[in-house]
Parts: structure tokens; C-alpha cells; sequence
């Protein structure tokens, strides 16, 4: 994908990755440490950074493309050299928000509820108490949310400092020696308009008849 509707895609497909990377970090960090959640983003999550990581790929192709139709400069190589580390980032994303999702489905009430079922027959019709939906929530599931803590964390702030860093240097790029310290002069147009607009505030206004 090069172009969208005659402008070039990378300019388009940035705000994609702009968007959704830092957005699944934060609900990646938010569900490492909200067990509520967990539970219910965690679905929405792996999504996010699903879109996140297919957008990553899209974008760079997008901007390679884009780098040979412009003036070579320092600044785009430069631009285009970060923009390659962002896949890594978003991969981790995806792969942490992913196993998240799945660690909750697996852990769901109600799939503890069947196999409670199916392990004890004789209990078919025995009533399944808290303690029974949440037995994989010991030292085990401790260990595994202090381990996601750290990951999530880690990934976070690696995937939006890249992000960061990216945007800057393609700031810097499309930017760099193109903005003058002086304003340009205003259209004849706008002078002439604003002349009109001065020389009727000046104007004495008519003054109604009286009856």
C-alpha cells in the first residue's frame, strides 16, 4: 500500500500506529494491575494491539516507498532507521495482550465449572463454590500476574518511547529548515477584507428617524 486516495499512505497510516500503539500499552499496564480489568478488556485488548501490530508493517512499507520520492536527507535515513524498531515493540504487545486473553478465557468460571463437572461425576449436580472458580489463583497465579506486571511494564513504556521517538525524527524530517521565523505577509485579499472590515467600524453609523 503507497498511496490512499492520491496522498501518500505513510502520512495516513502513521496516525494508525500513533494511536493504537500507546492505547494497548495503557490497557496492557491497566489489566497487569486491575484483576476487573482484566477480565473485561482483555478480549478488547489483544484487538487493539492485534490492529497495532498489522498496522506497524504497513506504515514502514509505506514510508520506504515514500523515502525515494523525496529530497535524500540526513533526517529522513535517520527517521526511516527508527521507524524499524517499532515492529519488535508491537509484537511484544500483541503477544502479552494475546496471552492475557487467553490465560482469562481458560480461567473463565465457567470452564472451571465444567471440568468440575466432568473430573467428579458424582458431583454432577453439586453446587460450585467460589473457592472451585478461582483454585488457579494461588502462588501459581501470583507468580504469573507479578510476571505480566513486569512484562506489561516493560513493553509499555518500551512500545510508547519508540513511538516517541519515531514521531520526533519524522517531525524533524518533514519540518527541519522549512518554517521561517518571520510570518509570511497576508493575502491581498485578507488586506483588502480587513481594510473594508476597519473602514466600516470607522463609518458613522445613520441614526433612526425619530416619529
Amino acid at each position: 500500500m503507497t498511496t490512499i486516495n492520491g496522498l501518500p499512505a505513510h502520512a495516513l497510516l502513521v496516525h494508525v500506529v500513533v494511536v493504537f500503539i500507546p492505547l494497548a500499552a495503557v490497557l496492557l499496564v491497566v489489566m497487569a494491575f486491575w484483576p476487573q480489568a482484566r477480565r473485561r478488556l482483555s478480549v478488547f485488548t489483544a484487538i487493539i494491539a492485534g490492529v497495532a501490530v498489522v498496522s506497524v508493517p504497513l506504515t514502514t512499507e509505506a514510508g520506504d516507498w515514500l523515502e525515494h520520492r523525496v529530497p535524500p536527507s540526513t533526517l529522513v535515513r535517520a527517521h526511516t532507521r527508527l521507524g524499524d524498531t517499532m515492529l519488535p515493540w508491537a509484537i511484544g504487545l500483541f503477544v502479552l495482550a494475546a496471552a492475557v486473553a487467553v490465560h482469562e478465557i481458560l480461567r473463565s468460571p465457567g470452564r472451571t465449572t465444567t471440568s468440575a463437572r466432568t473430573d467428579h461425576p458424582g458431583a454432577a449436580h453439586a453446587p460450585v463454590t467460589r473457592a472451585q472458580t478461582t483454585r488457579g489463583d494461588g502462588s501459581g497465579g501470583r507468580a504469573v500476574s507479578v510476571v505480566i506486571a513486569v512484562l506489561a511494564l516493560v513493553v509499555a513504556a518500551g512500545s510508547i518511547f519508540t513511538v516517541y521517538k519515531i514521531g520526533d525524527s519524522g517531525a524533524r524530517a518533514a519540518w527541519t529548515e522549512r518554517l521561517s521565523e518571520h510570518a509570511n505577509p497576508p493575502h491581498p485579499r485578507t488586506q483588502t477584507s480587513q481594510g473594508l472590515i476597519k473602514a466600516s467600524a470607522r463609518s458613522p453609523q445613520p441614526m433612526a428617524p425619530h416619529g
